[in-house]
């Protein structure tokens, strides 16, 4: 299923930027809105990873600290010089480091990067997109799509917790629903994503050093594996489309039925 080429073409001619293009989901979805017809911007910290997604979509990079918001108001000004537009902003730079976990070992320090990545960068995209996005709107008629990455873990609760991570997907979610509220009659919707565990290069490293914390969270999982980042992306593409044109300020949950499970499959 994963491997097939989508047959739609839905995103001929717009413009997206991913952030986090260079790996996992963020490299999965660079290729699917290519595939789609998109222009696709690849930013990335990563200068190696990022101008390899670019070369494989046949795209931008754009090297950014997401953190900086001088560097993240240039990514969207870089975007619309090069293509004229910015029709979709999928905001999903992240990162969960070991030393992010219960509260009672999580340091301020730890707390305060994993905000800074995974929250603060979010408000900043938003921020620096929503003025093209709406100008757009008010000389075509046509606004744009925010996706930000949130997480399940932004709905449920896990007693193997990553504090400052959860903390960060739950204001992703909360702050993605408010932007989709605040600008939705100025033609811009604004989704969170809330994907279940996926088989990236983190997860896959992660859960390799740690089996049993893989075999203690794919139980919880009702069809029995962890996502793969196509999987993901192809729900991306669509909240970026026209198909998803009624859907705005939700969480929209690709999780393989973990939120909605109280006792799953033998």
């Amino acid at each position: 299923m994963t491997d097939q080429t989508p047959v739609c073409r839905r995103l001929v001619d717009r413009t997206a930027v991913v952030t986090g293009a260079g790996s996992g989901i963020g490299l999965a979805t660079a290729h699917r809105l290519a595939s789609e017809g998109a222009h696709v911007v690849c930013a990335d910290i990563d200068e190696v990873a990022g101008k390899a997604a670019a070369e494989e979509t046949g795209g931008l990079f754009v090297q950014v600290d997401v953190t900086d918001s001088d560097q993240v108001e240039a990514l969207y000004r870089t975007a619309f010089d090069t293509y004229g537009s910015v029709d979709i902003a999928f905001n999903n730079a992240g990162i969960s480091p070991p030393e992010d976990d219960s509260i009672l070992t999580t340091g301020l320090d730890a707390w305060k990067r994993v905000q800074e990545v995974n929250l603060t960068s979010v408000y900043l995209c938003c921020k620096h997109v929503l003025p093209y996005m709406r100008r757009q709107f008010e000389r075509t008629g046509r606004g744009g799509s925010i996706v930000n990455t949130a997480s399940f873990v932004a709905v449920l609760g896990a007693a193997t917790s990553q504090i400052s991570y959860t903390a960060s997907k739950g204001g992703v979610l909360a702050m993605s629903r408010e932007l989709g509220v605040q600008f939705a009659r100025e033609g811009i919707r604004v989704n969170a994503l809330c994907p279940g565990p996926v088989n990236t290069p983190l997860l896959k490293e992660l859960f390799a050093k740690d089996p049993e914390r893989a075999a203690r969270r794919l139980v919880h999982v009702p069809v029995g594996r962890f996502a793969e980042p196509e999987e993901i992306a192809a729900a991306v593409a669509f909240l970026a489309s026209d198909d998803s044109s009624f859907v705005n300020a939700a969480e929209f949950l690709v999780d393989g039925g973990i939120a909605g499970a109280y006792v799953t499959p033998m």
